[in-house]
């Protein structure tokens, strides 16, 4: 019989938790607390110390989070903040919407975050902060690109959204930079029930600004002391997630042991560059990446087998039509660029069993022996 293997499993995540979870959503009906609130204040203590963090925001997505951070650093019109184009298009569309200009550097080609030897190139008079993004779970390499944020006097906000519990040198992502944004999107390491996110920082100044801002511009009810936007967490997403919280370790680790198993498996095959995780670094494997020539055949070849991938991410920001303004073309990045060709993201979630391993392995093994990326 032929076992079908999901690219990602939320009811397998979520059967074991729904008798404590309906519980605490019928706490946030019976209490009324639906936008902001208590339960939010709960999870926000439990998230910051989680992080190892001073304070933690719960707000409405990971977008949410990157746009208020940099609209309370002061960042708006006429600047430029350096980030990288192998990402979700979010990190790019928060600097464009503070009225700022994002500005690419290429990538490391075995982490596949930030390659700090291109930022001091790209720094301007202009530039005023850099947002390097923890990709698929691995943090980037934070010293150097701190080091030289510091010289030039430029503000370092972590894009996280990928890399919750991931360390670099013993510290949790979240507090290597001036604040770190995270998404609870549903199929992240720690999701809620639709839309969520959260700012983290151990600056007691900036986190009263984000508070204020996503509020509205409120200090207290009816009373704005600068123009902000709804941009809270809802009562039920902070419910979930306090719960989902004491899992997180847990399903991490077992990303890690599934990461190792793929790794085991596949590196006597030539064709298939694995996903490699840095010197003192923790990765929580939120995606597992690898790269294989001939990627769409492969994919086809899988989904015949039951066996579900995806694609992270196949167009880079730079070549976005929507960032055709920009006037980056084809070649500025190459790395990048020849990262997002050949990038197939195999099936990776904590309830993953040994058979469904076994069998994305073996699948990918008959697709690239079957002569389909040949």
């Amino acid at each position: 019989m032929q076992i079908k293997v999901p690219f990602l499993d939320l009811k397998a995540q979520h059967a074991p938790l729904l008798d404590e979870i309906e519980a605490a959503i019928r706490q946030v009906i019976e209490a009324g607390a639906f936008a902001g609130g208590p339960f939010v204040a709960e999870f926000e203590e439990d998230f910051a110390a989680y992080c190892d963090s001073s304070h933690a925001l719960g707000v409405g997505s990971g977008t949410d989070a990157l746009w208020l951070s940099l609209l309370a650093l002061g960042i708006g019109a006429g600047d430029e903040v350096i980030t990288v184009s192998s990402t979700f298009m979010a990190t790019a569309e928060a600097i464009t919407y503070c009225g700022a200009k994002p500005v690419f550097v290429d990538i490391d080609e075995r982490t596949y975050t930030m390659d700090p030897a291109g930022l001091e190139q790209a720094i301007t008079p202009r530039t005023k902060a850099i947002i390097p993004v923890h990709l698929f779970g691995q943090t980037a390499d934070m010293d150097p690109i701190v080091a030289i944020a510091r010289k030039h006097g430029l503000f370092v906000i972590e894009d996280a959204c990928q890399a919750h519990g991931a360390e670099y040198k013993g510290r949790r992502a979240g507090t290597l930079g001036d604040a770190a944004c995270f998404s609870f999107y549903p199929g992240k390491n720690l999701g809620a029930f639709g839309e969520a996110g959260a700012v983290v920082t151990n600056n007691p100044e900036l986190q009263e600004k984000i508070r204020i801002l996503r509020d509205h511009g409120q200090v207290r009810k009816y009373h704005h002391t600068m123009i902000g936007w709804n941009g809270r967490m809802d009562g039920i997403q902070a419910a979930v997630l306090r719960i989902k919280l004491r899992h997180l370790e847990r399903g991490n680790q077992l990303r890690r042991t599934h990461a190792a198993h793929y790794g085991a498996a596949l590196a006597e095959v030539e064709e298939v560059i694995t996903p490699f995780q840095a010197a003192d670094v923790q990765h929580v494997y939120h995606v597992y990446a690898t790269r294989v020539p001939d990627r769409d055949e492969v994919i086809r070849f899988l989904t015949a087998k039951g066996i579900g991938s995806g694609v992270h991410y196949p167009v880079p920001v730079h070549l976005q039509e929507a960032y055709r303004s920009l006037g980056y073309r084809p070649g500025a990045l190459p790395v990048t660029e020849r990262c997002a060709a050949e990038f197939l993201s195999l099936p990776m979630f904590p309830e993953l069993t040994h058979a469904q391993v076994e069998t994305v392995v073996q699948g990918l093994r008959e697709a690239l022996g079957a002569g389909v990326a040949a």
